[in-house]
């Protein structure tokens, strides 16, 4: 409750009334507020007091900024570029806090684990900020440093979270479908990751190795000997932040190329990893003198399973073509409809929303727009949220709103649709059957010498059975011995072929 009141006075205090009652239906109620509050008299721009008032309330209202910014195709400009200043240029917390938690975590003063030490933030956000180091081997670090008692202020927020999803659920009719206690748990999960710096430093690590020598992205090397759960120390990169597109002209940078290699990086780290940046807002992202991306930040990553991969892959080409029967069927197949789910309707439903906007010519197509629409169709199918792919919408919206900032003709449907095309292809034609056979062949060659043993342990399972029966038994066990045996033949011709062929090419 606390909590909640802080909210409602920071909310007065900046005037955030003037978004929320900005509307001619509570008229009245602004109007009342206005006479109430009659001392209030505000200097700053509104964009300014929304930022400030974000800013008051906390990391998580901070990255509802950060993901509020990077829409330009639905904020006024004046909103938007204020709010981009949530992505890095939240205030840093006081250099002796910085040097203080530095020396918690070594057991030593900072002098003594760093060469050099710049006790000015370079960059500071929600969660943590950044200085810049000296390792004593010489090597450029980027050090980043947990807010002090940032676990306290989360935990009050997700709470509030927490109990508006119960609000949620009992005041709204549709509250239950939309699994508000899930989603809020999913988010709370994403930002308790985001306050341990060890799986922050492991998350890049591993996006290291995923992108290893890529013509596209950049992932800075991580410095284990220095790294804790409120410290990450990793490669300083040298870069320009992507917002700064004017600079990035100067230096020759091809930005239509950009836009489409931001893209390209998305759908490889969703389709072919299962392992995606979820938090890749313009503060997070620079580019190489090269013209590669330069990855930063990765408290908050997202992962899919197989099964969601195929699911997801399956609707984007099943939109691109049009072909509405398609995705309503994927949607019943999945689970995430129920089963009784007329499919000729949701089919139509469909249709209705995606038909006015393909009619557009598609650099005017907006997918946040296109998921709004669809999302309040779904309603009607009581289609469930599925709280695992709530990061990758957000990331998606991200990955248009930068890319629309960059090029706004960028044709994003356009540069997915190849892509996900060689994606499915690989995965459903003679490549993926091959490296399917390549995953099982370890187990299959353990099973195949145990299988006279288990056939033998069943005959005798049933040796204590009539004569008769115990003939049958023999008979359909050696028929069914020689089919399993005829197919291991077989399957292993397979797999030597495949890996022959591979091996060849």
């Amino acid at each position: 409750m606390l909590r909640l009141f802080k909210i409602f006075a920071v909310s007065l205090r900046f005037g955030l009334d003037e978004f929320f009652l900005g509307h001619e239906r509570v008229r009245g109620l602004r109007t009342f507020l206005q006479r109430v509050l009659f001392w209030r008299r505000f200097e700053l721009p509104r964009a300014v007091r929304l930022r400030l008032a974000l800013e008051a309330l906390g990391p998580i209202f901070v990255k509802f900024g950060q993901v509020l910014s990077t829409r330009r195709d639905i904020l006024p400009p004046d909103l938007a570029e204020e709010l981009a200043k949530l992505q890095d240029q939240v205030p840093p917390f006081a250099p002796e806090l910085a040097s203080a938690a530095l020396a918690r975590a070594y057991g030593r003063p900072v002098n003594e684990v760093f060469a050099e030490f710049d006790p000015v933030a370079v960059a500071s956000a929600s969660v943590a900020q950044v200085h810049f180091a000296q390792l004593p081997d010489g090597r450029e670090a980027a050090v980043k440093i947990l807010r002090p008692s940032i676990e306290h202020v989360i935990d009050e927020d997700v709470k509030l979270l927490d109990t508006g999803a119960s609000l949620v659920e009992m005041l709204w009719a549709d509250g239950k479908r939309l699994r508000p206690h899930e989603v809020v748990a999913e988010f709370a999960k994403h930002l308790e990751h985001e306050l341990d710096l060890m799986r922050e430093a492991a998350n890049a690590s591993q996006l290291r190795r995923n992108f290893e020598n890529s013509p596209l992205l950049i992932v800075p090397e991580i410095y284990w000997d220095y790294c804790s759960t409120e410290v990450m120390v990793m490669e300083r990169m040298h870069g320009t932040p992507i917002s700064r597109v004017a600079e990035l002209r100067e230096q020759g940078i091809d930005i239509k190329q950009l836009a489409r290699a931001g893209v390209e990086i998305f759908f490889t780290q969703v389709f072919r990893d299962g392992f995606f940046h979820a938090d890749m807002h313009p503060g997070n992202i620079f580019v190489a003198p090269d013209g590669r991306y330069i990855a930063l930040d990765f408290g908050i990553m997202g992962t899919l399973t197989d099964v969601d991969k195929s699911y997801l892959a399956r609707n984007f080409l099943a939109f691109f073509q049009r072909d509405y029967r398609a995705v309503a069927e994927a949607h019943v197949e999945s689970g995430w409809a129920p089963k009784d789910t007329r499919v000729d309707e949701f089919e139509a439903a469909i249709r209705a929303v995606c038909e006015p906007i393909f009619a557009k010519p598609l650099q005017e197509i907006s997918f946040g727009r296109l998921l709004l629409r669809l999302f309040q169709t779904s309603r009607r199918f009581n289609i469930e949220v599925q709280p695992q792919l709530v990061l990758l919408q957000k990331t998606l919206l991200n990955i248009e709103g930068l890319g629309r900032d960059l090029d706004p003709e960028l044709d994003l449907w356009a540069t997915a649709k190849p892509f996900l095309e060689r994606w499915m292809s690989d995965q459903i034609g003679w490549r993926g059957f091959a490296r399917r056979m390549r995953a099982e062949l370890p187990k299959w060659g353990m099973l195949a010498p145990e299988l006279p043993r288990l056939i033998h342990g069943y005959l005798q399972e049933r040796h204590s059975e009539p004569l008769q029966q115990q003939v049958e038994q023999l008979v359909r066990a050696q028929q069914k011995q020689n089919r399993l045996l005829a197919a291991a033949a077989v399957l292993l011709a397979v797999l030597l072929a495949a890996l022959a062929w591979t091996h060849l090419q």
